[in-house]
């Protein structure tokens, strides 16, 4: 990537970046969408919607080890933050991590108010 490929997905303001990330995300360009949500996250760390998104781009471009680096950041951060756990249930057992997953997942249903008939 050259120096005006990146000048492109750094460009604006955090907002328009925002924006700009969430349009590649729509389109299914999770590749995109990360390469801006990366520079956003780490101009704004505290946020959470630019690092779920950027997980969730992760994930969904097959890059499971750094969706999980973000989910654990988010989960870290805010431990009843539902929609990370699942994300991180889910990103475990994509990497064949299944029991490594299953508290992530128990915790997810439970936040969700999907409790288990035993």
């Amino acid at each position: 990537m050259n120096t005006t490929d990146s000048a492109y997905y750094t460009h604006g303001t955090p907002a328009e970046r925002w924006e700009r990330a969430q349009l590649f995300f729509s389109a299914k360009d999770y590749a995109a969408a990360a390469q801006v949500l990366g520079g956003l996250v780490e101009e704004v760390p505290e946020q959470t919607g630019p690092r779920l998104l950027l997980a969730r781009a992760y994930y969904h471009s097959a890059q499971l080890r750094r969706a999980e680096a973000e989910l654990r950041i988010i989960t870290e951060r805010d431990p009843v933050e539902y929609y990370a756990r699942l994300m991180l249930g889910r990103t475990l057992e994509r990497q064949g991590r299944t029991e490594e997953a299953q508290p992530h997942l128990r915790i997810a249903s439970a936040l969700a108010g999907d409790f288990a008939d035993e």
